[in-house]
């Protein structure tokens, strides 16, 4: 398939592929809408990893929270992180998203997820009626 609105192949980036044994591969997609999902339709391992202290000035904690899907800015408690460990989804050996046949199934996600989604009372005051 050709570069189109559904298929988009950049074998310029300094990570194609970015999973191997994958072809034809889909990089529409590259950063996951599945991503900060529990449950996807990909096939994701999840590796529970102790959690460095974090030091006075080396950024480690905010990087690890960063990397774990979590707010780096610390405003959203991280709820992977328990005991001293944290949750990381770990996609290595998932190309659900880099396959053109599912592109359908992405798109139909990303619409529920917007028509469900709920705005802050700062947004809806914002927001201008058309």
């Amino acid at each position: 398939m050709k570069n189109s609105s559904r298929f988009f192949e950049n074998r310029e980036c300094r990570y194609f592929p970015c999973h191997k044994d994958q072809e034809p591969f889909n990089c529409l997609f590259c950063y996951c809408p599945f991503y900060l999902k529990e449950k996807c339709p990909g096939n994701p391992a999840w590796l529970k990893v102790k959690k460095r202290p974090a030091a006075a000035n080396d950024g480690a904690g905010a990087s690890d929270h960063a990397e774990a899907g979590g707010n780096a800015a610390g405003g959203i408690p991280e709820p992977s992180v328990k005991a001293g460990y944290k949750i990381i989804k770990d996609c290595t050996n998932c190309t659900f998203p880099h396959r053109p046949e599912s592109y359908d199934v992405i798109i139909d996600f990303i619409r529920k997820e917007n028509e469900t989604r709920e705005f802050s009372r700062e947004i809806w005051d914002k927001a201008v009626e058309i």
